[in-house]
């Protein structure tokens, strides 16, 4: 789940990249600096709380272009590092990517089953669900066995939970209510 600091900042990114027409910039440089974040002996450096902060700002710039288009990214990153918020870098990626795809009429949905998906499987899911929220799905599959069988997908905040376990709870419910 997407903290409310992440949220915060992916929205207002999102929103200054669409009235700017620079969602593909936006795009790129996240996506930059999500890897530089998510790199082990960069993530190290940058979560050092011995490290200055001008040493942060200065490595995380070094992988952007000098162009003034990237300018807004640069503040960014001041801002983050002033805050420290350099930890939020991966989800702001993340949701700033659902931002651009939800623009497209592309959602993400959270797909968990008892055993690993095959890809024809991956694909009628996908189908249903796409029939079912009205737009194009993408898939993130995670297995867990404690469901027993069936699925359970979040698309959103609609949770559609057709899993046995799920089933089972429905039924006793019904049962001890009689």
């Amino acid at each position: 789940m997407a903290s409310g600091v992440a949220k915060r900042y992916a929205q207002a990114v999102f929103s200054l990249a669409k009235e700017q027409g620079t969602l593909g910039q936006w795009h790129a440089d996240l996506a930059l600096l999500n890897d530089v974040a998510s790199n082990a002996e960069a993530g190290a450096f940058l979560k050092n709380p011995t490290t200055d902060d001008e040493k942060k700002i200065a490595l995380l710039e070094t992988f952007l272009d000098k162009g003034d288009e990237h300018a807004q990214v640069r503040n960014l990153i001041k801002l983050l590092v002033e805050k420290q918020r350099l930890d939020i870098i991966p989800e702001l990626y993340q949701l700033f990517e659902e931002s651009m795809l939800a623009e497209q009429g592309i959602v993400y949905a959270d797909v968990t089953t008892a055993e690993p998906l095959s890809e024809a499987g991956q694909t009628i899911v996908q189908e249903k669900l796409s029939e079912l929220i009205g737009k194009q799905v993408r898939l993130r599959t995670k297995v867990d066995p404690s469901i027993i069988g069936g699925i359970i997908a979040l698309v959103g905040d609609q949770l559609i939970d057709g899993s046995v376990i799920n089933q089972l709870r429905q039924l006793r419910e019904r049962l001890s209510a009689a």
